[in-house]
């Protein structure tokens, strides 16, 4: 059986692998990129219908190309989508689709791994598995089936009209979470939206984009702090880009809950979360206002004041007075979207790079695993590393890193300096 070669496999075309092709052409280092499906087709079948991105298009994108927007509009996710494989063709990166892996194996007594795909094997020195943060859906095993109440992970909500007649429950309060609670009250169902910890930035401020912000005051650069957990944010580019404010949703009708817990005999706990809750999400948006007003003033900007933005909004009954428990039915609870996340899976990678909870062991996307490398994971070297512009830095670091290893590997004693490698790529 024929095997195909490669010096370097990358495995998924969503921004992460598009932005490691352009590294590793970059750097001349051969390579293929396989994706199972279509450039970033998460984009395209993995979001709801009416998603954005959550930065506005000159800040959402990569260095080399601009999107040709308004830029201050927030893309649209088939926009997203397009703006991916007009990349890949920019640079022409060589992206094998409709290709999927199943089994990453080391070879035994010669350098680089196995790799076995839906069509065939490809033998790899490197492998840079760029699949992303969001593989499998988690959905917690609180609600039993045979309640009848349909449930769904946000990776499968398209719209208000997928889902039968009656009162929705969201669960989570990070981005997802809050902008399909809003989209659904907008339609007008009766919604209720559990509530956990999480950190509720506000989308502008003083004429200045909370990406601004995050620049400026170097929150992108942030390390991730080891032990911590690390909450979920609320922000959203949906209606033209607006503030998350749990408050201002009660008080549009809805019911706002702590964080969900067990059913039994169809009555949901809740945990008397809300409140404080609510009080960390609050604390965190002040706390960006003033970082922000100090900045303005020690540089002496003109930026017009926004006193209104620190008004939090009334506290509805569901907050003075939280539900300790719902009875699912009698609220008329006929489905549960939950946004809770997603857990990694890479059981197809047979190597050892990855401790108890199956989390890859690496520094800044190198591997434990001499030639194994990781792109898109969440703080991989910083706050902005699973954000498109960050992760493309971080592929810049990675394919830095392969190039570096095969100077080395070309090294001969005695002989000439090797030439760098050649800067044209493998087309296969």
């Amino acid at each position: 059986m024929t095997v195909e070669k490669i010096e370097a496999l990358v495995i998924g075309a969503g921004q992460a692998g598009i932005a490691m092709s352009e590294h590793l052409t970059q750097c001349g280092v051969p390579h293929l990129v396989l994706e199972r499906a279509r450039i970033a087709e998460r984009w395209r079948s993995g979001r709801w219908d009416a998603l954005v991105a959550n930065g506005p298009a000159w800040h959402d994108r990569f260095p080399g190309l601009a999107f040709d927007t308004d830029p201050e509009s927030f893309v649209g996710k088939e926009g997203m989508a397009d703006y991916f494989a007009a990349y890949a063709q920019m640079i022409h990166a060589p992206v094998r689709c409709g290709v999927e892996v199943s089994e990453v194996q080391r070879h035994v007594g010669r350098p680089g791994f196995r790799v076995t795909t839906s069509q065939g094997e490809i033998d790899a020195r490197y492998v840079i598995a760029a699949t992303g943060a969001f593989q499998k859906p988690t959905i917690p095993a609180l609600v039993p089936a045979e309640l009848g109440i349909t449930q769904i992970h946000s990776a499968n909500y398209r719209n208000p009209g997928q889902l039968p007649d009656g009162a929705v429950m969201v669960v989570g309060s990070g981005s997802s979470g809050a902008q399909i609670a809003d989209e659904l009250l907008r339609a007008g169902r009766k919604v209720y939206l559990s509530i956990s910890t999480h950190g509720r930035p506000p989308r502008a401020y003083r004429g200045r984009d909370y990406c601004w912000w995050l620049g400026v005051l170097n929150k992108w650069d942030a390390d991730a702090t080891p032990g911590a957990d690390h909450v979920t944010i609320a922000v959203s580019g949906a209606q033209g880009g607006m503030t998350v404010n749990f408050r201002q949703f009660a008080a549009r009708g809805m019911v706002l809950l702590g964080r969900a817990g067990p059913v039994t005999d169809g009555v949901m706990t809740v945990s008397p979360t809300l409140s404080a809750d609510l009080a960390k999400g609050d604390a965190d948006y002040l706390a960006v206002l003033d970082e922000a007003d100090a900045y303005i003033a020690r540089n002496g900007l003109d930026l017009p004041a926004e006193p209104a933005a620190r008004d939090l909004g009334p506290d509805s009954d569901c907050i003075t007075d939280p539900i300790a428990s719902l009875d699912l039915v009698k609220a008329g609870v006929t489905s549960i979207v939950w946004a809770t996340g997603y857990r990694n899976d890479y059981s197809w990678i047979k190597l050892d790079g990855f401790d108890a909870a199956g989390k890859p062991k690496h520094q800044r996307g190198v591997s434990t695993e001499p030639g194994l490398y990781f792109l898109g994971l969440p703080y991989q070297s910083r706050r902005g590393s699973s954000f498109i512009w960050g992760v493309w830095h971080d592929a810049k670091f990675v394919a830095d890193h392969i190039a570096t290893k095969q100077s080395y590997l070309a090294y001969a004693p005695g002989a000439p300096p090797a030439s760098p490698p050649s800067a044209a790529v493998t087309r296969v």
